[in-house]
């Protein structure tokens, strides 16, 4: 059977599960980042399940759906501080759209057509278009909070972005 391995995992999960409260965010926190596996966002930062609402996809890029995301999360379930949070080593910054498109297409035997792989070239630029985005917003709440960081996956160190 496929999965065997993440159901059997579950069972032993479920069968110690203490069942939260509600699904609000207790540190009223949202956090956007990659979807590396270098990165376990929980244990990074110090949380635990119901602490916040994790927000993942390939570069950290702050999309529509991660809008619509926040947005939900902001109205309805505690949100009112957001990290933005982009790591070293990351394949959509040591990547072109050509790269990418080249990848994708040779292995699929398909065109991307118009698929834009969002890649960064300037992580500290992309950081801060992508956090005036989510301030630009104005379906969030006045006064959320957004933070900038760098999580370096060699380390574990999480670093404030200027």
């Amino acid at each position: 059977m496929p999965f065997t391995d993440i159901l059997t995992a579950n069972a032993a999960y479920a069968a110690d599960h203490e069942e939260l409260a509600n699904g609000r965010a207790r540190r009223g926190l949202a956090i956007v980042t990659c979807i590396d596996t270098r990165i376990d966002p929980l244990e990074a930062f110090g949380l635990i399940p119901g602490d916040a609402k994790v927000i993942r996809n390939a570069g950290a890029r702050v999309t529509d759906d991660v809008l619509r995301t926040l947005i939900v999360a902001s109205h309805a379930l505690g949100v009112n501080r957001i990290a933005l949070i982009q790591h070293t080593d990351c394949g959509v910054a040591t990547n072109t759209q050509e790269s990418l498109t080249r990848i994708v297409e040779t292995q699929t035997g398909e065109s991307i057509g118009e698929l834009d792989f969002l890649t960064i070239d300037d992580q500290i630029r992309t950081l801060h278009e992508d956090s005036q985005r989510i301030r630009d917003c104005k379906l969030l709440p006045d006064g959320t909070e957004v933070g900038e960081f760098i999580f370096d996956v060699h380390s574990g160190k999480l670093s404030p972005v200027e």
